[in-house]
């Protein structure tokens, strides 16, 4: 398992004073409220930065840095990513997992045929979509609800699924 988990993307600056930009990767963006530290990743390598304010603005989370008190240091984040430890990440809910724990793991119908591995995830609105990659390369989408996704079982490493006529 990953020991940090990434909680959102700066997208760019925001006014002059050292703020930027982050598109939140969290179900609650007021999650942000919370945050006293986080760890801003640059090729694979992770700093740890301390949040000064939050503000949000359309959807957006804006976050002044201590030391970061102008547009240019601002600049020096962009296309960056904000990562929190396992330690301060939420508490989730029985049933809910952080996407980055469910990536990489083997995707096997009731059955037992193997479909391939988790690629990605992505919402549409109503619900979230399983990208399944198979060995030949071909992706698989699957629709992230209780009819199709059976089990999730990170000690496994698999989830399991029931393919519904026309999936594939």
């Amino acid at each position: 398992m990953q020991k940090n988990l990434e909680i959102g993307q700066i997208v760019n600056t925001f006014g002059i004073k050292g703020f930027v930009k982050i598109n939140p990767f969290v179900d609650d963006i007021l999650r942000f409220d919370d945050l006293k530290k986080v760890y801003i990743r640059k090729n694979k390598i992770s700093e740890i930065m301390e949040v000064e304010e939050v503000k949000y603005h359309k959807n957006m989370v804006l976050i002044k840095f201590k030391g970061i008190d102008n547009i240019e240091d601002a600049e020096q984040l962009r296309n960056l990513y904000i990562e929190v430890d396992r330690e301060n990440a939420i508490e989730l809910q029985k049933g809910e997992y952080f996407i980055a724990d469910l990536l990489g793991l083997n995707v096997i119908t009731e059955e037992g045929a193997i479909l391939g591995k988790l690629d990605d995830i992505f919402n549409t609105g109503s619900n979230d979509i399983y990208v399944v990659k198979t060995e030949e390369g071909k992706q698989i989408l699957l629709p992230a609800i209780s009819d199709v996704i059976k089990e999730i079982n990170l000690n496994e490493n698999k989830i399991v699924v029931h393919l519904l006529e026309g999936l594939i």
